[in-house]
């Protein structure tokens, strides 16, 4: 077990939606093993929420919470009201906000600027509230730009409207919308080719999990770094 994985801290905060929980995986402190150099600690966190269909335990949250911290980053997964209860099905996406912006005085409280983000419905969420909360920039993560087979129902209009810095990591293969179909706009873009809306890649594409979420952690840690 890593230093990182030991200092986890578990924080629930009361929001209008009802408690959310977060769990803080500091960043490394200057000297420790596999800590970048120079980082003196925190420099920022990266606060991500879940997607409706899960929790903070997917693929890409998994590896960003383990990248992450090497390079002056706490990461703050967020697990939402509904999901904290043990409900099934998510709320409606005001819930949702609601319980966001209940948890982000906790997020801000470090001091440090906050990165706000999230997997699907997690990244709309961030989308949505970047501005007023005064997020420092927004990573979506497989983005649901449209329902599957419904392109005419577009969610554009939210990841066209975050007004900070924007990174999209999104599955060469998400049928809740590819890389390609995405509008022109000013945020950046990585495909992870192959994969899925959970980032997963079929055998028969030659790739990997590993090096998927490579892709995710390299692409996320350039961007992050670029911000500070």
């Amino acid at each position: 077990m890593t230093a990182t994985e030991t200092e986890r801290r578990v924080e629930t905060v009361d929001t209008g939606a009802g408690p959310a929980r977060i769990t803080w995986v500091p960043a490394e402190r200057e000297g420790s093993t596999g800590s970048a150099a120079g980082t003196g600690g925190a420099r920022l966190v990266l606060a991500v929420g879940h997607g409706a269909g899960g929790g903070i335990d997917s693929r890409d949250l998994r590896a960003l919470a383990a990248a992450l911290p090497a390079h002056g980053v706490t990461v703050a997964l967020v697990e939402q009201p509904w999901r904290v209860a043990g409900k099934k099905v998510a709320p409606a996406p005001k819930t949702l906000d609601t319980g966001w912006r209940g948890v982000w005085p906790a997020l801000a409280a470090p001091g440090l600027p906050v990165v706000a983000g999230g997997r699907s419905a997690g990244a709309r969420v961030a989308c949505r509230t970047a501005t007023e909360l005064g997020a420092r920039a927004v990573l979506a993560l497989s983005f649901p730009l449209h329902p599957p087979g419904r392109p005419e129902k577009s969610r554009a209009e939210e990841l066209l409207a975050t007004g900070v810095s924007t990174l999209v990591v999104q599955g060469g293969n998400d049928p809740f919308g590819r890389p390609a179909e995405f509008p022109p706009g000013e945020y950046a873009l990585t495909e992870v080719p192959y994969g899925d809306h959970g980032f997963a890649v079929p055998k028969k594409s030659g790739s990997t999990e590993e090096r998927a979420m490579g892709i995710v952690t390299d692409a996320v840690t350039a961007w992050l770094s670029a911000l500070l």
